[in-house]
C-alpha cells in the first residue's frame, strides 16, 4: 500500500504523563498553532490552556527518537505508535490503521534523512560515503511513501554534498552519478546538481556516464520541462549534455541519432514539449556565441551609429571594447556640409569585430532626412547603409563556433520533419536571434538552409512564418531578400519564398504592392534571367494597375518581352486585357444566374462570349464553383449583389474580392466551406449592406468585429454558426 508523507501539522497529540508510560489522543488539525518541519513536537497535558507555541509546549526532535514501532501485542492500544526516546516511550494513537501506518512510515522517513543529513554533511571516508549513497538512494526506492520530496530529498543532499567537496577524483564523481542514477529516472536533477553534471560533461565528454546515465535524464528534461526560464540551469545541463555528444567520434551523427530518439519513429512526435524545448535550448546556446558582442554594445557604436557612420566617436569613452579607426578628424563637419560626393571608408573594429561602412551621397541624403528622429531603426537598415556598400564580419572563438556549428546543425535537423516544421516556423516568427547572429555571414548562410525549407513547404501556417508579423518589423522574407543583410545568392531563396506566397493567399493587392516599393528591381532583374515566378509577378503588376509611372511601365513590358517566358506571358496579359475591355463593355444583362452544377471553367467561358459590364447581380447558388473563380469575378465593374449558396468558395477567394469588389453591397455565403481567415477580409467592403453566413465556421469575436467594421451592414444572418 502507498502512503501520502506526513506534512507540517498532520500529527498533533496531547500527551498523558506516567511513571512508565506516556498515553497520547490525537487532536484535530485545527488545534494547531505551530509545527517545526524537522521536530515531532508533543504536549504536556497538564498545561491545556494555550502557550507560546499553541498547545504543544516540548518539542522532541527526530535525532533524539530512537526506535519507531507499531503496537503489536495483545490487549494493546488500537491504532498505536510506540516512539522510544531517552527516558521513556511515547504512544500515538491514530484514528484507522491506514493513518496508523501512514505516521510510521512518515516518522521513519524523516528520523533518516535527519540521520544521513547528519552522516553525509561530515565525510571522511569516500568509500563509506558512497555506501551511505546507495543506502539512501535504495531508500527511497523501496520506501511505500508517494511524494515528490521522498525522491528529491535524497538528491538535494548529494547536490549539497557535491557542492562542497571540489576535490573529488574522478572515479568517485562517476560513482556518486551511478549511484543517483535511479532516482534521476522520474525527477528533475537540483539547480546544484545540474551544475556538477555540467562540469562533468564539459570535463569528460566521452565519458559512458555521460551516455548511459546523462541521456535519459534529458530526454526526460525535454519531454516534461514546461519552463526553462524558472529553471534555468535544466537548460544549462541540456545544452552541455548535446555538446559534449558533439565531441564523441562520430560528433553530429550521435547528436542526430539522439534529436531521432526524442521525436519517434512515427510521422508525429508524441511529446509536444520536446520540439520547445529544443529550440529554447538551440536560441540560448547561440545567444551566448555572440554574449561578449552583446555586453560590448553599451560602450560601442551601436548599429545606428555604425549606419551613421559613427560621426558621435568623440562623445564616446576612451578604451573602449569596440572602437574608430582610421577616421578622418572633420568628419562630423563632412557628415553636415554633405559637401563631398562620396566619403572614405570608416573601419570599426573591436577584438574580434569588424566593420566596414562604404556610405555614398544617396546614402547621406537618407541619413539627412532622418536626423532628429531618436527611435530605433529597422533591424536591417542598421546592419547595412546600402544593399552593395556595406560589410559586417564577426570571427568567433573556436568554442564558440564549435558551439555555434553544432546548434545551427540542430535547427536544420528539426525542419527536417514534416510534423515540426510548422511550430519551429512559428518559433522563429518574429526572428529570435540577436542583431550581431544575423550580422554574421557564417550564421546567416547556415541558417538559410532551414529558410528555404520554410519556403518549399506548401502549408500556409509555415511558409506564411516568413512574413514580418507586423508593419516596420522585418521577417525572414526581408533578411534574405536581395538587399537583405542574409542574401548570399543572386535571389534564388527570395524568388523561392515569393512563389511559394503567390500560390498561397498572398496573391494580393497589398503584397504586389510591397514588392512593387520595395523589391520591384530585384523582380525585374530575375524576370530578365527567364525566372517565370518574377515574369508573373511583373505581368500581375500590371493587371491589377500596381504600377503608376508610366515609364516603370515601360521598363517592366521592355523586361517582359526581353524572354521567351516573359514575351509569351506578356502577350498573354495583353490578350486578357483585350477581352476585359471587351467584358467590361457597356452593355449585357444586368442579371445572370449560372445553372446548377456548373463549374469555374464554364463561368469563365460564359463571361468570355460578350459584355458584361452592365452586370449588377450574379447568383452562382448551388454550383460547383471554387474559389479559382474569384479571377473572374473581380473583372465585372458593375457588380454589387452576389449569391454564392451552397458552393466551394473558400478564403483565398474571399480575400481577392475583398480587394478587388470594394462596392459590393450584397453577399450571400450561405453553407460554403469560408471560416474567420476569410471573413475578416470582409471588414474592408465598407458598401456592404446585407450579407449572410449562415452554416459557415463564423465565430461570436470575428462576427463582432465585422459589425463593428462595417458601417453600412444592416441585414446580417448567422444562423447556425457559433455567433448565433
Amino acid at each position: 500500500m502507498r502512503y501520502k508523507l506526513l506534512q507540517e501539522g498532520d500529527i498533533q497529540v496531547c500527551v498523558i504523563r506516567h511513571p512508565r508510560t506516556f498515553l497520547s489522543k490525537i487532536l484535530t488539525s485545527k488545534f494547531l498553532r505551530r509545527w517545526e518541519p524537522h521536530h515531532l513536537t508533543l504536549a504536556d497535558n497538564s498545561v491545556a490552556s494555550a502557550t507560546p507555541t499553541g498547545y504543544m509546549e516540548n518539542s522532541i526532535s527526530y535525532s533524539a527518537i530512537e526506535d519507531v514501532q507499531l503496537l503489536s501485542w495483545e490487549n494493546a492500544p488500537k491504532y498505536c505508535l510506540q516512539l522510544t526516546i531517552p527516558g521513556g516511550t511515547v504512544l500515538l494513537q491514530a484514528a484507522n490503521s491506514y493513518l496508523r501506518d501512514q505516521w510510521f512510515h512518515s516518522l521513519q522517513w524523516k528520523k533518516k534523512i535527519y540521520k544521513y543529513k547528519k552522516v553525509l554533511s561530515n565525510p571522511s571516508r569516500w568509500e563509506v560515503v558512497l555506501k551511505e549513497i546507495r543506502t539512501l538512494v535504495d531508500m527511497a526506492l523501496t520506501s511505500p511513501l508517494q511524494d515528490d520530496s521522498i525522491h528529491q530529498a535524497p538528491l538535494e543532499i548529494v547536490s549539497k554534498l557535491l557542492s562542497e567537496n571540489n576535490n573529488l577524483t574522478t572515479q568517485d564523481q562517476e560513482s556518486i552519478i551511478v549511484a543517483i542514477a535511479p532516482l534521476l529516472e522520474n525527477n528533475h536533477p537540483p539547480p546544484d546538481l545540474c551544475e556538477f553534471f555540467c562540469k562533468h560533461c564539459r570535463e569528460r565528454p566521452r565519458s559512458m556516464v555521460v551516455i548511459e546515465v546523462f541521456t535519459p535524464v534529458v530526454q526526460r528534461i525535454l519531454k516534461h520541462n514546461m519552463d526553462f526560464g524558472k529553471c534555468p540551469r535544466l537548460r544549462l545541463f541540456t545544452q552541455e549534455y548535446i555538446l559534449s555528444l558533439n565531441e564523441l567520434n562520430a560528433g553530429m551523427e550521435v547528436v542526430k541519432k539522439f534529436i531521432h530518439s526524442m521525436h519517434g519513429p512515427t510521422g508525429q512526435c508524441p511529446h509536444p514539449r520536446v520540439l520547445p524545448n529544443l529550440v529554447a535550448v538551440c536560441l540560448a546556446a547561440i545567444y551566448s556565441c555572440y554574449e561578449e558582442f552583446i555586453n560590448s554594445r553599451d560602450n560601442s557604436p551601436s548599429l545606428k551609429e555604425i549606419r551613421n557612420g559613427c560621426q558621435q566617436q568623440c562623445d564616446r569613452k576612451p578604451n573602449l571594447p569596440l572602437r574608430l579607426l582610421h577616421t578622418s578628424p572633420d568628419l562630423v563637419s563632412q557628415e553636415a556640409t554633405l559637401s563631398d560626393s562620396r566619403l572614405k571608408p570608416v573601419i570599426v573594429t573591436a577584438n574580434e569585430i569588424h566593420v566596414e561602412v562604404e556610405r555614398n551621397n544617396t546614402a547621406n541624403q537618407k541619413m539627412t532626412a532622418s536626423v532628429g528622429n531618436d527611435s530605433e531603426p529597422n533591424l536591417i537598415d542598421c546592419l547595412m547603409v546600402s544593399p552593395t556598400c556595406s560589410t559586417m564580419s564577426i570571427e568567433l572563438s573556436a568554442q564558440a563556433d564549435r558551439i555555434l556549428g553544432c546548434y545551427v546543425e540542430i535547427l536544420k535537423m528539426l525542419s527536417d520533419y514534416d510534423d515540426w516544421r510548422p511550430a519551429l516556423a512559428s518559433l522563429l516568427q518574429p526572428i529570435p536571434f540577436p542583431k550581431e547572429a544575423l550580422a554574421h555571414e557564417k550564421f546567416t548562410k547556415e541558417l538559410k538552409y532551414v529558410i528555404q525549407r520554410f519556403a518549399e513547404d506548401p502549408r500556409q501556417e509555415v511558409h506564411s512564418c516568413l512574413l514580418s508579423v507586423r508593419a516596420g518589423k522585418d521577417g525572414w522574407f526581408q533578411l534574405y531578400s536581395p538587399g537583405g543583410v542574409a542574401c548570399d545568392d543572386d535571389g534564388e531563396l527570395f524568388a523561392s519564398m515569393v512563389h511559394i506566397l503567390m500560390g498561397s493567399c498572398y496573391k494580393t493587392k497589398k503584397f504586389l504592392l510591397s514588392l512593387a516599393e520595395n523589391k520591384l528591381g530585384p523582380c525585374m532583374l530575375l524576370a530578365l534571367r527567364g525566372n517565370q515566378t518574377m515574369v508573373e509577378i511583373l505581368c500581375l503588376m500590371l493587371e491589377y494597375n500596381i504600377i503608376d509611372n508610366n515609364d516603370t511601365q515601360l521598363q517592366i513590358i521592355s523586361t517582359l518581352e526581353s524572354t521567351d517566358v516573359g514575351k509569351r506571358m506578356y502577350e498573354q496579359l495583353c490578350e486578357r486585357q483585350r477581352e476585359l475591355k471587351e467584358l467590361q463593355r457597356k452593355g449585357g444583362p444586368t442579371r445572370l444566374t449560372l445553372p446548377s452544377k456548373s463549374t469555374d471553367a464554364d463561368l469563365a467561358r460564359l463571361l468570355s462570349s460578350g459584355s458584361f459590364g452592365n452586370l449588377e447581380n450574379l447568383s452562382l447558388a448551388f454550383t460547383n464553383v471554387t474559389s479559382a473563380c474569384a479571377e473572374h469575378l473581380i473583372k465585372l465593374p458593375s457588380l454589387k449583389q452576389l449569391n454564392l449558396w451552397s458552393t466551394q468558395f473558400g478564403d483565398a477567394g474571399l480575400r481577392l474580392l475583398s480587394e478587388h469588389l470594394t462596392m459590393l453591397q450584397v453577399l450571400n455565403l450561405c453553407e460554403t466551406p469560408v471560416t474567420d481567415a476569410g471573413l475578416l477580409a470582409l471588414s474592408s467592403m465598407k458598401s456592404l449592406c446585407s450579407l449572410n453566413m449562415n452554416s459557415t465556421k463564423l465565430s461570436a469575436d470575428t462576427y463582432e468585429d465585422l459589425k463593428a467594421k462595417l458601417p453600412n451592414l444592416k441585414e446580417v444572418d448567422v444562423r447556425y454558426t457559433e455567433a448565433w
